[in-house]
C-alpha cells in the first residue's frame, strides 16, 4: 500500500484561557468598517509532536459565540528549520453581522512561507518539507461591557496527515459495514439552484452543507422552524440556513470544511475533520449507526451511477449493500431537482479511488456525544 498516516489530537477540557491584550479588528468584508475594540483572551494547545513528517494540517473546533463575540483561530507548524509565524485559520462566529455576529466569517488569503501555505482551512507543506510538530492558538474575543459573555469552546482538534496514494491502489476487503444502512433523511441541493446566489451561486455549490444539514437532522439537531423563517420558502429550508451558518467570505464558498463542522459542533454535536484510510474504517462508523460527509472528485466515467463530473463535491456514506458497495445520500441528486434522486448506490472501487487518490479520505464526523465512536487504530485517525 502507498503511505496512508494520519494522526487526530483532541482537545475537550483543561482549556485554560489566558488574558491577551485589547484587539482592534475593522471588518474587510464590511464597506466603511470601522475598527472596534475587542477584549481577548487566548488559549493556546500543547506542542504536538507528529510521529510522521506531516504534509497536511486541517483544524476543527466546536464553539458557541454569543452576540457580539467571534474566534481568531490560528496555528504554526515546525520542522528542523524552526518555527512558521503563527498563521490564521479562521475569524469564525456562528452567525453573521445580519444576525448577532459583530464580524463577517471567513478565512484569509495570502498566507505563504518557505514552508508551506494555508489553503483555505488547510496548512500545505511546501514540496520537501514536512510539519514535525505543531500547534493552535484560538483567541476569544468580545466587545467591552461591564459583564462579558465569552465565547465557550467545547472542542479543538487537529488532523495531521501525510497522504500519497497511487491510481493503481488496490480496493479495500468489504468488511463490518456489509448490510449495514442509517437511515439518513434525503436532501438534494438541486432544489437550491439559482436561489440565494450571494452565497456562491445557490444551490449549484452547496453539496457541503447539504450533507452536513443530512446529517444534522438525522440525530435531530436541525433548525427548527422558528430558526428558518428568514428563508421565506419552504423547499428544504434547513438547507440555506446551513449555507449561511458555514459561509466563507473570502473563500467565496460554502465548502470550508471546517466551517461546516463548526456549524455542526453549535448544534449540538461533536464534530471534526479527519481524515480516514479506506473504506473498511468508514464500514465501522456505519456499523456503529455514524454517517459520514466525504470529500471526492471525479471525472464523470469515473463513478457509474453519478451522471455528472465534478473537481470537488461532498456526499455522504449511510451504509454498504451485502456485496460492500457504497450506499451514498448524494446531495447533487444525478443533477436531478429532488429528494426522491438523492440515495444512490456507488461501486466500491470507484467510490474509493475517487474519495482517498483525490481528496486523501477527508471525512466529517458528527455524532451526539454519548453515542459512541468505534475503536480507533493504533495510529488513531479519531478519538
Amino acid at each position: 500500500m502507498s503511505e496512508r498516516h494520519a494522526v487526530l489530537t483532541v482537545w475537550e477540557t483543561g482549556f485554560a484561557w489566558s488574558a491577551s491584550p485589547d484587539v482592534d479588528y475593522a471588518d474587510v468584508h464590511v464597506e466603511g468598517s470601522e475598527p472596534v475594540t475587542y477584549r481577548a483572551r487566548v488559549w493556546e494547545s500543547p506542542v504536538v509532536e507528529s510521529p510522521f513528517a506531516a504534509t497536511e494540517l486541517i483544524p476543527s473546533w466546536n464553539a458557541r459565540t454569543p452576540a457580539g463575540t467571534w474566534l481568531h483561530v490560528e496555528g504554526r507548524v515546525g520542522d528542523e528549520s524552526g518555527w512558521t509565524p503563527w498563521f490564521t485559520f479562521a475569524r469564525w462566529a456562528e452567525d453573521d453581522p445580519a444576525g448577532e455576529s459583530p464580524i463577517t466569517r471567513t478565512t484569509l488569503r495570502g498566507q505563504a512561507f518557505d514552508a508551506g501555505r494555508v489553503s483555505t482551512d488547510t496548512w500545505l507543506s511546501a514540496a520537501g518539507r514536512g510539519v514535525e510538530r505543531w500547534q493552535l492558538r484560538v483567541t476569544a474575543l468580545a466587545r467591552p461591557g461591564d459583564e462579558i459573555a465569552w465565547p465557550t469552546v467545547s472542542l479543538v482538534a487537529g488532523a495531521a496527515s501525510r497522504f500519497e496514494i497511487t491510481p493503481d491502489e488496490p480496493t479495500s476487503e468489504p468488511g463490518p459495514g456489509r448490510g449495514h444502512e442509517v437511515g439518513v433523511p434525503p436532501h438534494s441541493q438541486r432544489l437550491h439552484v439559482d436561489t440565494f446566489p450571494e452565497w456562491d451561486n445557490g444551490g449549484r455549490s452547496w453539496c457541503s452543507p447539504t450533507s452536513t444539514t443530512m446529517l444534522l437532522e438525522h440525530w435531530e439537531r436541525a433548525p427548527g422552524r422558528d430558526d428558518v423563517a428568514w428563508v421565506g420558502h419552504d423547499t428544504d429550508p434547513e438547507v440555506v440556513h446551513g449555507v449561511r451558518r458555514v459561509y466563507d467570505r473570502s473563500y467565496g464558498g460554502a465548502g470550508n470544511w471546517a466551517f461546516n463542522t463548526a456549524y455542526a459542533g453549535a448544534r449540538g454535536l461533536r464534530a471534526f475533520v479527519t481524515r480516514l484510510r479506506d473504506l473498511n474504517e468508514a464500514e465501522a462508523f456505519v456499523a456503529s449507526g455514524i454517517p459520514l460527509v466525504v470529500s471526492v472528485s471525479f471525472r464523470e466515467d469515473e463513478l457509474d451511477g453519478a451522471g455528472y463530473a465534478t473537481e470537488g463535491h461532498l456526499l455522504t456514506i449511510v451504509g454498504f449493500t451485502a456485496e460492500g458497495d457504497v450506499v451514498s445520500n448524494d446531495p447533487n441528486s444525478h443533477r436531478i431537482a429532488s429528494n426522491d434522486e438523492v440515495r444512490t448506490v456507488y461501486r466500491r472501487d470507484q467510490l474509493e479511488r475517487v474519495w482517498l487518490g483525490t481528496n486523501g479520505g477527508l471525512t466529517y464526523v458528527m455524532h451526539p456525544a454519548d453515542v459512541a465512536l468505534p475503536t480507533s487504530p493504533a495510529e488513531a485517525n479519531w478519538r
